[in-house]
């Protein structure tokens, strides 16, 4: 094979490997957002539905400050088998993509290269001690000024999955 070849294979696979890190490491990223939502509902009625909202998705209350009508939701969020699974694949294949080049590149200890691929189960390890941790989910309810009829202000500091998830579920909008 040509040898200017080899030697630009390696930089392009090594370069991939350095994405293929950064991806495994993002998976485990903290992704907490800041929304404000309205309701048209009052504060009274609203929070016992968020109290069982929340109590439905294995969180639990955990502070109450009532000076500033704030309420602090903690629950253990599971990491997920099929992530785990799948960054362990991609690892896998990016290791022997890097072990094939490698072998090329030094055919004498070519074999001992392939090695490297048991290393992959690392991934879903790092994925599975990073990702399984304590989400915190911050809401303070206030009475919206703008509106002449009852309805209330949310301010949710929460993963923007957990985010969505209540937006879609309890219908709030997106307050401007």
């Amino acid at each position: 094979m040509d040898t200017a070849i080899l030697p630009s294979t390696l930089l392009l696979t090594l370069l991939l490997a350095v994405g293929l890190i950064f991806f495994i490491r993002a998976s485990t990223k903290d992704r907490t957002e800041i929304v404000q939502l309205v309701s048209e509902q009052n504060e009274a009625t609203l929070m016992p539905q968020l109290q069982e909202y929340f109590r439905s998705r294995s969180y639990r209350v955990a502070a109450v400050d009532r000076e500033k009508n704030q309420v602090t939701f903690e629950g253990f969020v599971k990491p997920s088998w099929f992530l785990a699974v799948f960054l362990t694949l991609l690892a896998s294949a990016g290791l022997a993509c890097l072990a094939l080049v490698l072998s090329m590149l030094i055919p004498n200890v070519g074999t001992l290269f392939l090695g490297i691929v048991l290393l992959s189960p690392l991934s879903g390890i790092f994925y599975w001690r990073k990702a399984g941790r304590l989400e915190k989910v911050s809401l303070k309810l206030e009475a919206n000024p703008n509106q002449q009829h009852s309805s209330s202000k949310l301010t949710v500091i929460a993963h923007r999955d957990e985010l969505s998830e209540l937006q879609k579920t309890l219908q709030f909008k997106l307050s401007e």
